[in-house]
């Protein structure tokens, strides 16, 4: 029951109805849960952080989804080399990993998490066209 009331909250089409829909939920758990008020205040403004993002980079921005693969990407393997000899290696290990991903997304075409149309609803008045890497001085 209370993971739907929750789900609720994360079903509305903006900020506005979110937040107001979190405040709902709040008062309709508060009288079964007392302790969970002062948590859902503190917590609001974090957990409704999405809201600043436009509509279409919701989902993506509250899943954890892409950092769980790449937990289980560096706990994979951790576990073929079992101990580590110093913090070093661990620090390698997790480096390669990363490395290997952030290679592995330069190199995928048309590979986005998130397209550059919707990335421009981020920035509306910002020119998106290529930049000179150079300045000739003209």
């Amino acid at each position: 029951m209370v993971a739907a009331v929750f789900r609720t909250v994360f079903a509305q089409p903006d900020a506005e109805t979110v937040a107001a829909t979190w405040d709902e939920v709040r008062d309709q758990l508060v009288g079964r849960f007392p302790k969970i008020g002062p948590l859902m205040d503190d917590a609001k403004t974090e957990v409704l952080a999405f809201t600043a993002f436009p509509r279409p980079h919701w989902s993506k921005v509250w899943s954890t989804n892409p950092l769980e693969r790449v937990n289980k990407e560096i706990k994979r393997r951790a576990r073929v080399v079992g101990i580590f000899p110093n913090d070093a290696a661990v620090i390698r290990l997790v480096g390669a990993v990363l490395a290997d991903m952030h290679d592995e997304w330069q190199s995928a075409d048309n590979r986005r998490y998130l397209s550059e149309g919707s990335m421009a609803l981020l920035y509306p008045d910002r020119d998106t066209g290529p930049i000179a890497a150079i300045d000739s001085g003209e």
